[in-house]
């Protein structure tokens, strides 16, 4: 997410509404007798080639050929990315996002692009109504659609729980700002939402990447992760009657599961490449994402138990 370009596209985006969501990873196990059956364990992934040959569409590439090229460099390497393209081919507003100058730029502004385009079909209001229901673009195969949350708080009530400076060029936009500090669940899961799908969009694309513009990718992904879990203990401890609301809503529940297991399967698929797609303070902000408090309230929000091992995108 290009910060000053996200923060003013995103106010613009989200008067558009947030739409639904349906579940997309194994449904929480409901409240009940103890002798019933636990869930299978359930990892998130995605199929994606990163050394796919993109030679040949590089060469021909030009400002005319460059949503033809999109859709095509990410079937052979990110076909989420693909589906979304296709999805929101029609989009006007992709100029906006994309650097036609030359390939590597164009692969580069692909974090800016997908994130936005991400907004823009979560967004729409054929999908959204707003602080009613959200909707999300999970990966090509998986979209959420209908999700109740219920309005909620505003997210600037979690910043008491950030006790350091890791995030706080975001923090900055999102939490101290008057207008973005207002947005309540809704703003919290969109954004998550799009910047969780523009990291993947350039991590399959990380040889191409010369510049800045995607240089903090990871930290977006962690920083919105952070949100979406301190939003969660906020709610429980200052909140109780919202916290039993969203609590109540399996499909919600299913959601904030999945964008945790997600988080951190791109985190870890693009940790390789720090320096060029987020700074030492993505580790930093997900070791914290990673304290008790935070995966206790996730647990219990979600009722299922996470791994913290080497393979954090599972349940247990």
């Amino acid at each position: 997410m290009s910060r000053r370009l996200s923060a003013r596209l995103l106010t613009a985006c989200l008067v558009l509404a947030l739409g639904s969501g349906t579940a997309v990873a194994a449904a929480p196990a409901p409240d009940g007798p103890a002798q019933a059956a636990a869930p299978e364990p359930y990892c998130y992934d995605e199929p994606s080639q990163p050394n796919a040959d993109l030679s040949d569409l590089k060469a021909s590439f030009n400002s005319s050929n460059w949503m033809r090229t999109l859709q095509a460099m990410y079937k052979r390497r990110w076909p989420s990315g693909e589906a979304l393209a296709i999805a929101q081919a029609g989009d006007q507003y992709w100029d906006q996002f994309v650097d036609k100058r030359s390939f590597d730029g164009f692969a580069e502004s692909m974090m800016v692009a997908i994130h936005e385009e991400t907004h823009m079909w979560d967004l729409d209001p054929s999908r959204t109504r707003w602080d009613v229901s959200i909707a999300a673009w999970i990966n090509g195969g998986q979209q959420a659609l209908t999700v109740p949350v219920h309005g909620g708080f505003p997210r600037k009530e979690i910043l008491p729980l950030i006790k350091d400076k890791l995030s706080s060029s975001m923090d900055d936009i999102y939490l101290r700002d008057a207008t973005q500090g207002s947005y309540r669940l809704q703003g919290v899961l969109a954004e998550q939402n799009a910047g969780l799908t523009g990291l993947p969009a350039v991590t399959v694309l990380q040889e191409y990447i010369k510049g800045v513009g995607a240089s903090n990718a990871r930290d977006i992904a962690a920083t919105n992760l952070r949100y979406l879990l301190l939003y969660l203990r906020v709610a429980k401890d200052k909140h109780p009657t919202y916290w039993a609301q969203i609590k109540a809503e399996p499909k919600l529940r299913d959601l904030v599961l999945t964008q945790f297991l997600r988080t951190a399967y791109w985190l870890e698929k693009s940790a390789p490449y720090t320096g060029k797609l987020g700074s030492k303070d993505a580790d930093k902000i997900t070791a914290t994402n990673y304290a008790p408090e935070n995966i206790a309230v996730l647990e219990e929000f979600t009722g299922r138990k996470v791994r913290v091992d080497a393979q954090k995108n599972c349940t247990a």
